[in-house]
């Protein structure tokens, strides 16, 4: 039986109850698979273990999840601490330790699921975005002088490599040619940022031109939400760095119907270390304790990981089974997708659809 070991950090907010449910759901799948077992192993790093020890993991944080198969992540950041320190402390701190440099968000309208644009559009969404995760806008580089006075300076520089672009357009074109229309749509902000995003331009372009297969457009960042919206049938698989992905991704999501099923990996493609997976939501502090968050984020970025893992099957089950709950007559929906159902009946729900899969699939 093949056996994988997972890092559980469910960090702040509502990440410890919908990590709780997500590994709840991978326990009972793992179960009905029969195939492979998982080793989860718990790290309760985050705020409140930031204000016991003053700072967010261990120095030796990173080392100490080198040698799981995958890191599964709950949500970080905190009412009463910066959120500058919970995400430089923990998450970015993991995603950059470990070179995760590929983030993949996949969005479509699940089953049952009206997103704004449902009325009009139908089921067109159906696109992966691919981020830039190590650099760019989000490479942490900069700072500040002269604190208090008049002159006072904050400065965040971007900065573009050349092997940071060439290793994420090779990996955002590779990802294209394994979807049905090979259709990439290359993201950028060149009229305005006359450096690193013109670099970024001509370095992409030198790594298409290894793909004659695949049909390729370029847009403007700013134009690209116009096109989210007004025609999304369009679009497929978009490149774009750290700062613009991360947001198109949330617009993708929100479009998708909720924050709250969207889905991430933070992929290092190498392998020689662990991807982290999460759901994209924040922690959500106003919904903790209330047994109301929505686990379908945490569902599908489980699914995401068990696809990493090489349990293509088990994904793919996964995926039926949250879509079977979305989508019946009588829906189990959390409050954020128009429905009254807790974390927990959700989780069993699904749980439950994953039982009667393989039940079928055994009988048939």
């Amino acid at each position: 039986m093949r056996n994988h070991r997972i890092a559980a950090i469910p960090a702040d907010g509502i990440g410890p109850e919908v990590i709780g449910a997500g590994c709840e759901v991978l326990e009972a799948l793992a179960k009905a698979d029969g195939g492979f077992s998982l080793d989860i192993e718990w790290f309760n790093w985050g705020s409140d273990y930031y204000r016991r020890h003053g700072e967010m993991m261990p120095a030796d944080g990173v080392e100490r999840v080198k040698g799981f198969d995958a890191i599964y992540f709950g949500s970080v950041g905190d009412t009463d601490i910066p959120d500058d320190i919970t995400l430089w402390g923990l998450r970015l701190a993991i995603c950059q330790g470990l070179d995760q440099y590929a983030n993949v968000r996949p969005t479509r309208l699940l089953p049952g699921i009206s997103g704004p644009l449902r009325p009009a559009l139908g089921g067109a969404i159906n696109w992966l975005i691919v981020r830039e995760n190590s650099e760019g806008e989000y490479a942490g580089v900069g700072g500040r002088a002269h604190h208090g006075l008049p002159l006072e300076v904050g400065m965040d520089v971007a900065v573009f490599t050349r092997g940071g672009i060439e290793r994420i357009a090779r990996f955002a074109c590779e990802a294209a040619m394994g979807r049905s229309r090979r259709k990439l749509t290359v993201v950028t902000k060149s009229n305005a940022q006359r450096h690193g995003m013109v670099m970024w331009d001509q370095v992409c372009r030198e790594v298409i031109r290894d793909y004659p297969k695949l049909d390729v457009d370029w847009m403007l960042v700013d134009a690209m939400t116009t096109r989210m919206v007004l025609d999304p049938g369009s679009i497929d698989t978009v490149l774009a760095t750290n700062l613009h992905a991360d947001i198109l991704s949330d617009l993708a999501s929100a479009l998708g119907g909720s924050l709250g099923i969207g889905a991430t990996g933070n992929i290092n493609p190498e392998r020689d270390v662990p991807s982290m997976f999460e759901p994209i939501h924040g922690s959500a502090f106003d919904l903790v304790g209330q047994g109301a968050a929505n686990p379908i984020g945490a569902f599908w970025t489980a699914s995401l990981m068990l696809e990493h893992l090489g349990e293509i099957k088990a994904a793919e089950n996964l995926m039926r089974a949250i879509e079977s709950v979305t989508g019946r007559d009588d829906a189990v929906l959390p409050r954020d997708l128009g429905g009254q159902a807790g974390t927990a009946s959700v989780t069993q729900a699904v749980i439950e659809q994953l039982r009667q899969i393989y039940l079928n699939t055994v009988d048939s």
